[in-house]
């Protein structure tokens, strides 16, 4: 009896309807984003409806995390970014986000937008200082466009 009322169950259009699998909660390769500052490419991407979808993650483990850059396609063209809010489980004293938050940068670590409009985590000021070098990417400058930090 619970045999005949399995393969029911699994049979037609019921198999259709029920998911198996649990969905991700992490950034990896094509991960759909959020750009959260006020960039030229960003607002018309997300305008109609398109979002940026990650092509490439710089860091060893392929998944990105707070601070970590990814490499992005947008509107046809390769940008960078850098991760400034998450969906998934985070440490401790860091917020979750509803959704993936990017904030588009040049290749030098200057942003192409002039503000962000979300809450940065306070937690990504020690994260991007450390990644700052003398002669690398200078990413403190997006910590300066932000307007509220949490």
């Amino acid at each position: 009896m619970l045999r005949n009322f399995v393969h029911k169950l699994w049979s037609g259009s019921a198999a259709r309807r029920l998911h198996t699998s649990v969905p991700l909660c992490e950034v990896q390769l094509l991960t759909r984003l959020r750009v959260v500052d006020n960039s030229e490419i960003g607002k018309r991407a997300m305008a109609e409806g398109k979002p940026p979808k990650v092509i490439c993650v710089y860091n060893k483990k392929r998944i990105g995390y707070i601070g970590d850059r990814v490499m992005v396609a947008i509107k046809g063209q390769k940008k960078k970014g850098i991760l400034v809010g998450l969906k998934q489980t985070q440490n401790v004293k860091v917020p979750k986000f509803d959704s993936n938050n990017v904030v588009l940068i040049d290749d030098n670590g200057t942003p192409l937008g002039t503000r962000i409009h979300v809450p940065i985590p306070t937690i990504l000021r020690t994260i991007l200082k450390e990644r700052t070098h003398a002669k690398g990417a200078d990413y403190t400058k997006l910590l300066s466009i932000a307007t509220k930090f949490v």
